[in-house]
């Protein structure tokens, strides 16, 4: 293991922002993480993991070790003729990791695919899309007890999964690294294809078979079409989560707006961020090197030299005009360092 100073984490996260890290290494093994933790316990200094630094803003540099998580791995642990269990170091590059489970027809991801990040912020942030979210498919994980030293399994029940979180980011928040995750997959497909406009791209595709591959050919297509690539723009993807309001909520907002959408759900109706945002006015919006992308306006982005700083000043900016138009508080999905 290879402990750096003074490292610029501009690669390593994808709104290219050029912050530095006291000290880096990142870790390919269980050992390796128990080594670098170790380390910053002797030198007395934080520790922040890092996976595929999609989903982070930075608005400083960070006196502390910073960990990039490198632990690979796709294991098949049981098999039958309707599912299996698989096991995915959490360093494994998540759309990769959907794509080869689908290139083997297995079922559960497909609708998830060209999502950033990494398997292991998968279980953290509960990452879904287009009607499907990661818990739909967890089974277990492993992590890491960063103040025992020892490595821990957690049951679907014990993450406490709600949309976009679970008990990593809050009750558990910095006190476990998630080394691995494995998935319940299935060999008889049941498609979703009714959130977003899946349906409709599959029809633009000529597609007579609906199969787990065209539903993923049909994501990314619509992925791409609305989200920046963050090598070539820096963004983070959905910077805020979509929020959920009671039914009168949403009634009220549909007298002056009846093209509002909305998703029943169990709380309430969930708006899309990106609509709310569009409505106060940011959609394409500039100032200087940041701004809100014009084809997505849930998707903050970084044109060349912006500044964490800025660009949270910005989300804060979003955040209160979407108050005052809505009487709606949006959450960042994003998280500040």
């Amino acid at each position: 293991m290879n402990i750096q100073e003074n490292i610029s984490l501009k690669p390593y996260n994808s709104f290219g922002l050029d912050k530095k890290a006291r000290f880096f290494t990142a870790v390919e093994s269980i050992d390796d993480l128990r080594e670098a933790l170790e380390f910053a316990n002797r030198k007395k200094i934080s520790v922040i993991i890092l996976g595929g630094g999609s989903n982070i803003l930075l608005t400083k540099d960070l006196e502390a070790l910073v960990i990039k998580i490198d632990l690979k791995g796709i294991h098949v642990l049981e098999e039958n003729d309707e599912s299996l269990l698989v096991e995915v170091g959490a360093g494994e590059v998540w759309h990769e990791w959907v794509q080869y489970a689908i290139k083997n027809n297995w079922a559960g991801l497909e609708n998830l695919s060209l999502i950033p990040g990494t398997v292991g912020a998968s279980p953290m942030q509960n990452i879904g899309a287009y009607g499907v979210e990661v818990q739909d498919v967890f089974h277990s994980l492993k992590a890491f007890n960063r103040n025992t030293l020892s490595v821990e399994i957690f049951t679907a029940e014990q993450c406490e999964f709600g949309y976009r979180e679970s008990v990593f980011k809050h009750k558990l928040k910095d006190q476990y690294v998630i080394c691995s995750v494995t998935f319940k997959l299935s060999k008889e497909p049941i498609f979703q294809t009714e959130y977003g406009a899946i349906r409709e791209t599959l029809k633009e595709m000529n597609v007579t078979e609906t199969t787990i591959q065209a539903i993923s050919e049909a994501v990314v297509k619509i992925r791409q079409s609305k989200l920046p690539d963050p090598k070539v723009i820096g963004n983070a993807g959905s910077f805020f989560k979509n929020p959920t309001v009671d039914f009168e909520v949403y009634e009220e907002i549909k007298k002056s707006y009846p093209s509002v959408p909305g998703y029943p759900q169990e709380q309430g109706i969930k708006i899309p961020a990106g609509w709310l945002i569009e409505q106060a006015g940011w959609k394409g919006f500039k100032k200087g090197q940041i701004g809100v992308h014009d084809k997505q306006a849930l998707v903050l982005v970084n044109f060349g030299e912006g500044d964490g700083k800025e660009i949270a000043q910005l989300a804060s900016e979003i955040q209160k005009s979407v108050q005052e138009k809505f009487g709606i508080q949006l959450t960042p999905e994003v998280n500040f360092l």
